[in-house]
């Protein structure tokens, strides 16, 4: 099957159902779904808000011809008495029953019609905001392992060192599949499956079941995860299957979100949460689109990653958000890189995070800090689109879980900055953590 970016087939056959939205919520807290379009900066944020300014409209239309709806069903179930007591008043009656028939469906039209409009508009919100997130600058939680001096040297360029230890071969990848394509050989190749080997050791430590999902899933359970074929930017994010409803997926998240699609959850251990840590590939279309990070690792199309993701009871979320947080601290910790922890501007969340922290690591060889990691609460943007939901222990009710979602391991990224921070130009030597030598025999250095 070949792989395109872009999308066509003719039909498809929908295995989720249709989002139930609050409306009645959503038109409560207008104003701040109105913050929440502005200060995320939406490309499509007029249309978006003139849609959400005529949901309140289109709600009570709604209601009225569900009234008419309702007398005229009144109406019609009254003359069939009269009928059923009286056969001989049905040629009476038919005009009459012809009609109603008629404003039934001009009504019933008309109520799809405007269902329709409501529920786009609905999908076409973001996620609120936490009122704890910046507006436009990312705000410094901490910092992990911190430097004297932030050395920026182009001696620990990590495509030069890597090219020259047979870690890495661009150009190789380049010839078979293009820019932003990579191979990674011997100790490279090694380096990886022991990062990988590391963070699920990791995250199993910390209670997350392992898995291994699918990296292809169908497009709308990438849709509705909140990855839309292009993102804040204007640029292509997912690779698409010609002919087909299926998408490459751009993180596990997708496919472990899916993993919860139109079910009802057991959430009742003490933590109210259950814990999935996923490896997979994932795919990034545009990947060097940006006109910067085109050469090396940082920026790159197709990756290994360790995925973390969380369904939760709401009111554990933002709890479970900051043990995300900590768990990612740690392996950044163990791994002796230097990095600052960031909560992120609306400006900068995608449309399903309420609240998003990244972790950058310091990389000398490129002179700047770099994200590896980053840990969002989605709360129920993604359950209502997927029909997740668990039984509240208090009412009985079926409720929807919050989806929460965090980096574990971008290996690219992380073996990256491990290169450029512990290469040594005085003996030619990479510095292996400690923390990763169990998953190289005990090797110290490349």
């Amino acid at each position: 099957m070949i792989v395109r970016r872009f999308f066509s087939i003719s039909s498809r056959t929908s295995f989720l159902k249709k989002p139930q939205f609050d409306v009645k919520k959503i038109i409560e807290m207008i104003p701040q779904y109105q913050i929440s379009i502005q200060n995320r900066e939406l490309i499509e944020a007029d249309n978006i808000i003139l849609g959400l300014q005529r949901l309140a409209e289109r709600y009570q239309h709604a209601k009225k011809i569900n009234k008419a709806i309702a007398d005229i069903q009144i109406q019609r179930k009254s003359i069939e008495a009269q009928i059923k007591k009286d056969r001989t008043k049905i040629t009476e009656y038919s005009a009459a029953l012809k009609a109603l028939k008629e404003q039934y469906q001009d009504q019933d039209n008309q109520l799809l019609e405007l269902k329709s409009k409501i529920s786009e508009t609905c999908k076409s919100l973001p996620n609120l905001l936490d009122p704890t997130v910046p507006s436009k600058t990312p705000h410094i939680e901490q910092w992990v392992n911190p430097l004297k001096v932030y050395e920026i040297s182009e001696a620990r360029a990590h495509v030069d060192i890597m090219l020259k230890k047979k870690m890495l071969d661009l150009q190789s990848a380049s010839n078979i599949a293009g820019m932003s394509w990579y191979y990674l050989l011997n100790d490279g190749a090694r380096l990886e499956q022991a990062l990988v080997s590391y963070a699920l050791k990791r995250a199993n430590e910390n209670g997350f079941a392992s898995c291994v999902p699918p990296s292809i899933t169908k497009r709308e359970l990438i849709d509705a995860c909140g990855f839309n074929p292009r993102d804040m930017n204007n640029e292509k994010q997912i690779y698409t299957l010609q002919d087909t409803n299926l998408g490459l997926v751009a993180t596990a998240e997708i496919s472990m979100a899916g993993l919860g699609a139109n079910k009802v959850l057991d959430l009742n251990s003490a933590e109210g949460v259950k814990k999935l840590v996923g490896i997979s590939r994932c795919y990034r279309a545009e990947a060097g689109a940006r006109g910067k990070d085109t050469k090396g690792l940082y920026r790159v199309h197709e990756f290994t990653k360790v995925e973390l993701f969380c369904w939760s009871k709401p009111k554990n979320s933002a709890e479970i958000l900051e043990q995300i947080k900590q768990l990612q601290i740690s392996i950044v910790e163990e791994l002796g890189l230097s990095a600052k922890v960031l909560n992120m501007p609306s400006n900068d969340l995608g449309n399903p995070a309420f609240k998003k922290y990244d972790i950058e690591a310091w990389m000398p060889g490129r002179g700047k800090f770099g994200e590896i990691s980053s840990a969002s609460n989605c709360t129920d943007f993604q359950s209502r689109r997927l029909n997740t939901k668990y039984q509240n222990d208090n009412t009985g009710k079926l409720e929807y879980v919050h989806t929460l979602n965090g980096t574990a391991m971008a290996v690219p990224r992380v073996m990256l900055a491990l290169v450029e921070n512990f290469y040594d130009p005085s003996n030619g030597k990479i510095y292996i953590p400690e923390c990763l030598r169990e998953f190289m025999n005990g090797q110290r250095y490349i």
